[in-house]
């Protein structure tokens, strides 16, 4: 895998440690962005559960009409 190499304000860094429970600067950092990709993935699978559902709704047979 590819490394990239950033500069970080060391007190963003430090507050995500004590946040995560981490105990390096490489470690925080990576939890922040694999929760951030996480994040990201649960709300397209959201999303497209909604869109699927409004999909059902419209594809639905429609409903007898009452007698008389």
């Amino acid at each position: 895998m590819a490394k990239a190499n950033i500069s970080l304000d060391a007190e963003l860094v430090v507050e995500v440690m004590v946040l995560a429970g981490v105990g390096s600067p490489q470690d925080a950092v990576e939890a922040v962005v694999r929760d951030y990709i996480a994040r990201g993935h649960r709300t397209e699978a959201r999303v497209q559960r909604q869109d699927e559902t409004r999909r059902g709704a419209d594809t639905a047979p429609p409903l007898p009409l009452p007698e008389g």
